[in-house]
């Protein structure tokens, strides 16, 4: 693989990472309601789902959803299932209060964070379709399991990175407090956006 195909890649793949969505509102609602832990918990495994995805996409996950469009089916309504339930839990703590006071906080696991990062990645059929169209364009210059490899990392690196700067910054005291004290409205925007994701990927 080249340098100027690498680094396609890796534009394509920067891109998709800072597209909003679902991913996105989950970091942040970890990270303003709980801590810094618990949205970095959340972006690494996040991260780890990104580079399932990639991992068996390369290795033949293309084909797989192609001869098996019922898989692919049941695969995006679990997908909208899950982020159903996230969105209407989001809501569910927004009716609680302004923000949640620190014995709140610490109630919720920093493994809870992770998991939710993680299976938020694993159960969305579009990163399937978006590593489908990418890596369909590259993987003929990937005549190495090396080069595979590199495709895998770049794009759960790229992810990785993105989400553990966006809990940085937001985890920072300044903006953190302000953050807190608007908890309830990130809380119902962040429920919003999830369930809308899942009405979209339900009627498409």
């Amino acid at each position: 693989m080249t340098l100027s195909i690498w680094l396609s890649i890796l534009a394509i793949c920067v891109l998709g990472a800072m597209t909003p969505g679902p991913s996105l509102a989950v970091v942040i609602r970890y990270t303003v309601n709980g801590s810094r832990q618990h949205g970095l918990a959340a972006a690494v495994l996040h991260a780890l789902g990104v580079g399932g995805w990639a991992l068996m996409t390369v290795w033949g996950l293309a084909l797989l959803l192609t001869q098996s469009p019922l898989l692919f089916q049941w695969l995006t309504w679990a997908g909208a299932a899950y982020l159903a339930w996230l969105g209407f839990k989001a809501l569910r703590a927004s009716a609680g209060g302004a923000s949640l006071t620190v014995e709140e906080q610490a109630r919720v696991p920093v493994w809870r964070a992770g998991l939710d990062g993680l299976m938020i990645s694993l159960l969305n059929p579009k990163l399937a379709l978006f590593f489908i169209a990418l890596f369909s364009q590259f993987v003929g210059y990937a005549g190495s399991l090396g080069d595979q490899l590199v495709m895998v990392v770049t794009a759960a690196g790229v992810d990785g990175l993105w989400y553990v700067i966006v809990a940085l910054l937001l985890s920072r005291s300044a903006v953190l407090e302000r953050l807190q004290r608007q908890a309830h409205w990130l809380d119902r925007a962040s429920g919003v956006i999830l369930i809308a994701m899942a009405l979209r990927v339900v009627t498409l």
